[in-house]
C-alpha cells in the first residue's frame, strides 16, 4: 500500500510539474506545482482505493487539499492561484472516464455511455465545488500574521468585557 501510494505520488508530481512546464510556468514554481499535484492525488487514491468512497467524493476532498495548498503556496510566494491550481488539479481530471463514455457512444452501448457521462459529470462538480469552497475564504486568512493579530484583539476584547461592571 505505502509503496503503491509512494509511486503514484511520485508520478502525480511529475505530471503536474510537467503541465506547469507546459503552461510556461516561471521555473522556481516547479516545486509547488508538483507538490499541490501529489498531494491531492494522493488524497483522492486514499480515499478512493484504500477507504472505498466513490470516486467524485474523493476528487472533492482530493481538490479541497489542492486548492487548501495552493492558496497557502500563493500568499507565501506572492503569485497568481492559477499557477499552482491548474497544474494541481490536472491529476484529478475524469479524462479517462470521458474517453469511455465517447467510445460507448460510439459502439452503440447508450446506457453505458450514460453511466460513464453522469459519473464524469458528477467527479467534475466535486472538483469545481472543491475549488469554490477553499476561495471563497479571504485571502488574508492564508497570511502569517493574521492568526496573531486575530488572537491579540481576541485577547483586548476578552479584558475590555471583563472590566465592566454588570449590576
Amino acid at each position: 500500500m505505502i509503496e503503491e501510494l509512494l509511486i503514484n505520488g511520485i508520478c502525480a508530481f511529475i505530471g503536474s510539474s510537467a503541465f506547469g512546464i507546459l503552461f510556461n510556468i516561471p521555473k522556481r514554481y516547479y516545486v509547488g506545482c508538483g507538490i499541490t499535484g501529489a498531494a491531492g492525488w494522493c488524497i483522492y487514491l486514499v480515499l478512493d482505493k484504500y477507504i472505498g468512497v466513490s470516486t467524485s467524493i474523493s476528487s472533492f476532498f482530493g481538490t479541497l487539499v489542492v486548492v487548501l495548498i495552493a492558496r497557502m503556496l500563493t500568499v507565501r510566494m506572492k503569485c497568481p492561484i492559477t499557477i499552482f491550481l491548474v497544474p494541481g488539479v490536472i491529476p484529478m481530471v475524469p479524462g479517462a472516464i470521458l474517453y469511455h463514455t465517447i467510445y460507448y457512444l460510439v459502439v452503440n452501448e447508450l446506457g453505458m455511455a450514460a453511466t460513464k457521462g453522469l459519473e464524469a459529470v458528477k467527479v467534475s462538480f466535486g472538483i469545481v465545488l472543491g475549488i469554490a469552497i477553499i476561495l471563497s475564504i479571504p485571502r488574508d486568512v492564508f497570511q502569517k500574521g493574521y492568526w496573531k493579530q486575530w488572537k491579540y484583539h481576541r485577547k483586548k476584547k476578552d479584558k475590555t468585557k471583563s472590566n465592566k461592571i454588570i449590576i
